[in-house]
């Protein structure tokens, strides 16, 4: 008895397991926006590459920035809509602040494979912007999530307090109101 349909006890889940549960369910929200924004990335670098006589970097950095412009309406609507909508010009400019770094590390990483090695074949420089994309990536979770989308404060408990004549305060359900008494 007091056993789930996986033979395993149905205990609720301890703190640090539901702090894993959401950080896992975030980080895979995360992934969905970043391939799609992996995928808008690549097709417009190689858009413009194919249409432009723009040099490696200069056509990076475009799709760089079209690529920040698409994941900021997935993070924001998707991936952290939960998260704190309170000052807009800040989270902006700290995802801007935060994505340039992002974009700096991409493309430095290409530019370094472009310039420095001398690997300049469309496939090289496909493999090296995945490359800086992928390490970018791994700076720019970490940075959005603790300085740009911040999590909420979790809601407080209420508070009861026993009164002297036994009854106790209790929350009312419309915060803006006040306590209401129970007769227990």
């Amino acid at each position: 008895m007091g056993r789930g349909s996986s033979g395993r006890d149905a205990r609720p889940p301890t703190a640090f397991r539901q702090r894993l549960d959401r950080l896992v369910r975030e980080a895979v929200k995360f992934g969905a926006v970043g391939a799609a924004g992996l995928l808008v990335n690549l097709a417009v670098f190689n858009l413009v590459r194919a249409a432009t006589d723009l040099q490696v970097v200069r056509a990076s950095v475009i799709a760089t920035v079209v690529a920040i412009a698409f994941n900021y309406v997935g993070f924001r609507y998707f991936t952290y809509r939960d998260r704190d909508r309170g000052r807009r010009t800040r989270e902006m400019t700290l995802f801007l602040l935060f994505s340039a770094v992002g974009l700096v590390i991409e493309n430095g990483i290409l530019y370094v494979a472009t310039y420095g090695l001398g690997l300049d074949s469309p496939l090289q420089n496909n493999v090296f912007k995945f490359l800086g994309i992928g390490i970018a990536t791994l700076f720019r979770f970490w940075s959005y999530r603790t300085w740009v989308f911040r999590a909420l404060p979790a809601p407080e408990e209420p508070v009861t307090e026993p009164r002297a004549t036994g009854a106790e305060t209790v929350p009312a359900p419309d915060a803006s109101r006040t306590p209401q008494r129970v007769r227990g």
